[in-house]
């Protein structure tokens, strides 16, 4: 399966999801333009993943900011990674928060409370 590396741009993150490590990776700023545009090859391409992933996914959201359609397109993209994990499949999230930022780990909270999967709350400094 092919990774998929985007470099971010000041309204898209950068992500890299890799098979063959295992890793799913989103970084940076989600505002962009069409949220359902940007995530659509990544929820594709976990549709594909799910059906031989890697004996353990670690997946690595640090995200400074994202929109409300990037928070529904989000969840789209945990509720692939989900189904990956209830298929009895190790699947972890670490969710990436700078230390002053109460929004940012409140949304990872509100993620983990919808989806039934390990996370990680991990502060960062600024």
């Amino acid at each position: 399966m092919e990774p998929i590396i985007i470099e971010s741009t000041p309204k898209t993150p950068s992500v890299r999801f890799d098979a063959k490590q295992g890793v799913v990776e989103i970084k940076g700023r989600s505002i962009p333009e069409n949220s359902v545009e940007f995530y659509k090859p990544l929820v594709d391409w976990l549709e594909q993943y799910s059906g031989n992933p890697a004996s353990k996914t670690n997946v690595n959201i640090h995200l400074e900011y994202f929109n409300t359609s990037s928070s529904k397109c989000i969840l789209d993209v945990f509720k692939k990674l989900e189904a990956i994990h209830k298929a009895k499949n190790n699947v972890a999230v670490n969710w990436y928060y700078e230390e002053d930022d109460e929004d940012m780990l409140e949304a990872g909270e509100d993620y983990e409370s919808i989806i039934r999967i390990p996370f990680n709350m991990i502060e960062v400094e600024d």
